[in-house]
């Protein structure tokens, strides 16, 4: 028996708003991507450990007292973000991948990952 995938590619076609929305988006997502990835190697020349997870998340809030336009955007974003990060210094430490750069508004691909 021959197994056969499938596959769907959408184009999606967003109002002027939601462009927007998006922009912002992705844009607060790459700030706490970048926000703690400098928090993180700050930790790591001082002490010698670095950050995990659940101290960053647990920061996000005073991050949007500070910031008020973080309150605009999908606060689930925000958090995939953290654990991105998180991710990509697992994957760093067990010699998967490169260490964690950081994000770049020029980079061609601009994306975030939420839950619907």
């Amino acid at each position: 028996m021959v197994l056969k995938h499938k596959a769907y590619k959408f184009r999606i076609y967003p109002t002027k708003e939601q462009e927007i929305l998006i922009a912002k988006t992705i844009g607060c997502a790459r700030f706490i991507f970048n926000h703690f990835l400098a928090k993180w190697d700050e930790m790591y020349k001082t002490t010698g450990k670095g950050l995990s997870y659940g101290s960053c998340s647990k920061e996000i809030p005073l991050l949007k007292q500070e910031f008020d336009w973080l309150k605009e955007v999908d606060s689930t974003s925000v958090q995939t973000s953290v654990k991105h990060l998180a991710d990509a210094f697992d994957r760093f430490f067990n010699k998967q991948n490169k260490r964690p750069r950081f994000k770049s508004k020029r980079h061609p691909v601009q994306s975030y990952k939420t839950n619907v």
